[in-house]
């Protein structure tokens, strides 16, 4: 039965002639001009959940941002059991404030989840064109190489859902003892889902954490299926006495934003960024309803955030 997404679409293909729908894959940008702009760049709305729907969409277009990354989890912006009516109201209220809505971040994780498949169908009618998906954790008596074949399979199912409903998932590499520290593992759990929709949400902070000098291997193994990118940084610190991850605002920790920014320019990429901001804003890097600062320091470090993004970018 086609819906009218799909009488969408197929209008497009007419229009257009034999450009095909290929699942808002990012396409290779070749013109060094485009590259050298400002990237479009949205706020992860989990620093704004002290917030509502409308007033997000106003400070995230007041401060200069591309649009929102919203929360669709468990205690994020929108819960997912209520997402099939207050998402759309969701977003409604953030165009409504002055901004946009076109990547989402999800718990999502199985295809056969009647929940996991409201929130990818209700997200890609209201024209969200990315979502990241859940973290996938080895599983417990079997072979680290059989978990993550089982993913794989995971992944293709969901690529199959995102397909019929025209959105792209997207898998976070994050440092840490689940599925995506390491490039490989992530590369091989994209191996037999269709690229189109689902690929990578590339995270140069968490690529640091784990890949130290190396991150440039793993960038350069998985810059075809990278559709969105995060940006934060962070820093080595004695903690107590022992080594710690800190996290730091943007150019003040040790990822190389000079060289990551220079190989995906070499690379012709220029996929949608979301900004997260980890370091200590009095509970809104952790995404609390209730923050012990004034919100203009938070409003502060972010657009300072930002400016720095852009300033390094055009640099690169």
């Amino acid at each position: 039965m086609k819906t009218r997404r799909d009488f969408v679409k197929l209008t497009a293909l007419g229009v257009m002639g034999t450009i095909p729908f290929n699942g808002i894959s990012n396409p290779i940008i070749k013109n060094s001009l485009e590259l050298q702009t400002d990237l479009e760049v949205s706020i992860f709305s989990k620093h704004l959940q002290f917030l509502d729907y409308e007033s997000t969409g106003t400070v995230a277009a007041e401060m200069g941002f591309s649009g929102v990354d919203l929360t669709v989890r468990p205690k994020g912006h929108v819960e997912p059991n209520n997402v099939l009516t207050t998402l759309p109201k969701a977003i409604t209220a953030i165009k409504k404030g002055g901004s946009s809505c076109t990547m989402i971040t999800t718990t999502v994780e199985n295809a056969l989840s009647s929940v996991d498949v409201d929130v990818i169908k209700t997200a890609a009618n209201e024209g969200v064109s990315f979502y990241r998906s859940n973290w996938f954790s080895f599983m417990k008596g079997v072979s680290m190489q059989e978990s993550l074949s089982l993913c794989a399979d995971s992944v293709k199912k969901l690529g199959l859902v995102n397909k019929e409903f025209g959105i792209v998932g997207c898998y976070q590499n994050h440092s840490g003892l689940r599925i995506g520290g390491s490039y490989w593992e992530v590369e091989k759990i994209l191996e037999t889902v269709d690229a189109n929709y689902f690929g990578v949400q590339y995270d140069i902070r968490h690529a640091t954490v784990e890949g130290g000098v190396s991150w440039e291997n793993g960038l350069k193994l998985l810059k075809s299926h990278i559709k969105t990118i995060v940006l934060k940084d962070f820093k080595w610190g004695m903690v107590n006495g022992r080594w710690k991850l800190i996290n730091v605002p943007i150019g003040e920790g040790m990822v190389d934003f000079d060289t990551y920014f220079k190989l995906l320019k070499q690379y012709g990429l220029k996929p949608p960024v979301s900004l997260h901001l980890e370091y200590n804003l009095g509970g809104a890097e952790k995404g609390k309803r209730t923050i012990s600062v004034d919100k203009k320091v938070v409003y502060d470090a972010m657009k300072k955030d930002l400016k720095t993004v852009n300033a390094l970018w055009k640099k690169a």
